[in-house]
């Protein structure tokens, strides 16, 4: 199509394959958007295209996804307010015929499939590495693996029994994010034939959100590269299993993250909440772990 499309906040770019959404740096664009910086979603990622009113004279254009088709989308799970929807541009109500012309082009692209769920995912997710602060500890996904470094001060007794965590992104099914936003937030990973979980201040598998940690537009972009790694593994491992030759590499130790919990023990005792022999101890038993 070649034309665009500028909304408040975002512009769409269009394409004879896809659409180009860009999304403003300004103080009022929602930090999501502004993380995102730009997607592009080829209309075989489009179940449909809506178009309503808005609030105080506007008009909204909404691409609709299909389900399995958007990694970020998948791991909302519906979860988003309406201002941080990346597939909702809003528009002066005086643009409503334009709209809906651009709405109608839309669907004249869309696939014969568009009522269908994707089987793979159409529309990339955030390319790692990410990480994050969550309240009880740090996240890091390198692309292969996920870890969990736990805090001194957040993390409950369980965690720190079981000790810092490195999962294999082979080892899991899927990703379980709740917003921060809400009551008991967090993010838990899905293992491949693990049990039960309990609540996620206790599961090693987990983080839990609040305090103003584990923010929307840091914890859901990092959720969603997690579940395309582990949507674009399942195949390879599925194939793995069938000649018998699963296995999970060993965890390495990462010595940035060592040092970002020496730093922090230092913070506490400091503070006075650590004794030198506790600060002595554990600072040890980092080093050991080098």
């Amino acid at each position: 199509m070649g034309d665009v499309l500028a909304g408040f906040h975002a512009v769409w770019e269009f394409d004879t394959d896809s659409v180009l959404i860009r999304f403003e740096r300004g103080i009022r664009t929602p930090r999501l958007l502004q993380v995102l910086g730009e997607r592009r979603v080829p209309y075989e990622a489009l179940a449909a295209v809506e178009q309503a009113p808005g609030k105080h004279g506007t008009v909204v254009l909404r691409a609709v996804p299909r389900p399995g088709a958007d990694p970020l989308i998948d791991a909302a799970e519906g979860q988003l307010k309406e201002g941080c929807d990346p597939y909702r541009l809003v528009l002066p109500a005086e643009r409503e015929l334009l709209a809906e012309y651009y709405a109608e082009r839309i669907r004249a692209e869309l696939g014969p499939d568009a009522t269908e769920p994707a089987e793979r995912h159409l529309v990339a997710a955030p390319v790692p590495p990410l990480s994050f602060k969550a309240y009880d500890g740090k996240a890091s996904f390198d692309g292969r693996a996920v870890s969990f470094r736990w805090f001194w001060t957040g993390a409950s007794s369980a965690k720190w029994k079981a000790g810092d965590q490195r999962f294999g992104v082979e080892e899991l099914t899927g990703v379980d994010w709740r917003s921060p936003e809400a009551l008991g937030g967090h993010l838990r990973l899905v293992r491949r034939g693990g049990t039960a979980p309990g609540a996620a201040d206790q599961d090693p598998a987990a983080v839990v959100f609040g305090m103003g940690y584990g923010l929307v537009h840091e914890s859901l972009p990092f959720a969603a590269a997690v579940l395309a790694a582990v949507r674009a593994k399942a195949p390879a491992l599925a194939g793995d299993l069938a000649h018998g030759s699963h296995t999970v590499p060993a965890a390495r130790p990462d010595p940035g993250g060592i040092a970002e919990r020496i730093r922090h023990l230092g913070e506490l005792h400091g503070a006075g909440l650590l004794t030198d022999e506790e600060f002595t101890v554990k600072k040890a038993q980092l080093l050991a772990e080098l």
